[in-house]
């Protein structure tokens, strides 16, 4: 191969290599037609049409009018080497105020899943579907893209995504111990490909 065959490999491997890291990667992500059924961890959208895309100076803004705030990060697995002996407890951190629903960004959710998603969404909308949303989880997660994708498929008209998730929030804010949302929790829990 000629040098100058070499050197453009070269560089061509590392402008490849820079397309891959992350936080402010150029990777362009398109939207999918649906739901994405991947993994919930990766590069998501920039953009998810029919909902707004917000970074934490906006969350911060809009939260004097009481949003619903629907965090759907998934939660943690008691790993499998876990001293019998001991006691599980983990702790979920979220944006105050928040309706945690662990792994309802997933797609396929089980029908009575769905079903249950939707009617708390109901309640707590008040039956509204012009009421505020915000969907959430972890930075690179498509489970809260999901979640507005959802949400804007059964029409609700103000739905914001925010993909900096906890971790944006709490850069700059407190955050508080939550607990799964009692009815969410009563089904048996969401196992995701992670």
């Amino acid at each position: 191969m000629p040098v100058l065959g070499r050197a453009a490999a070269g560089a061509l491997a590392l402008v490849v290599l820079a397309a891959a890291t992350p936080a402010d990667s150029p990777v362009n992500v398109p939207e999918p037609d649906g739901l994405w059924t991947g993994p919930q961890r990766g590069y998501t959208p920039a953009t998810l049409e029919g909902a707004t895309v917000i970074d934490g100076k906006r969350l911060a803004a809009m939260m004097p009018d009481k949003p619903v705030l629907l965090d759907v990060v998934l939660a943690d697995r008691k790993p499998a080497n876990f001293p019998t002996d001991r006691p599980w407890l983990p702790t979920h951190r979220s944006i105050p105020g928040a309706v945690w629903m662990p792994g309802a960004g997933v797609a396929p959710l089980a029908p009575e899943r769905e079903a249950l998603f939707f009617r708390r969404v109901e309640e707590l909308t008040g039956g509204d579907r012009s009421k505020a949303i915000v969907t959430f989880c972890r930075p690179e997660c498509w489970g809260s893209w999901n979640t507005g994708r959802r949400l804007v498929l059964r029409g609700y008209s103000n739905v914001h995504w925010f993909p900096e998730g906890v971790e944006g929030w709490q850069d700059e804010h407190d955050t508080a111990v939550v607990k799964p949302d009692p009815a969410w929790a009563a089904l048996p829990p969401v196992e995701p490909e992670r």
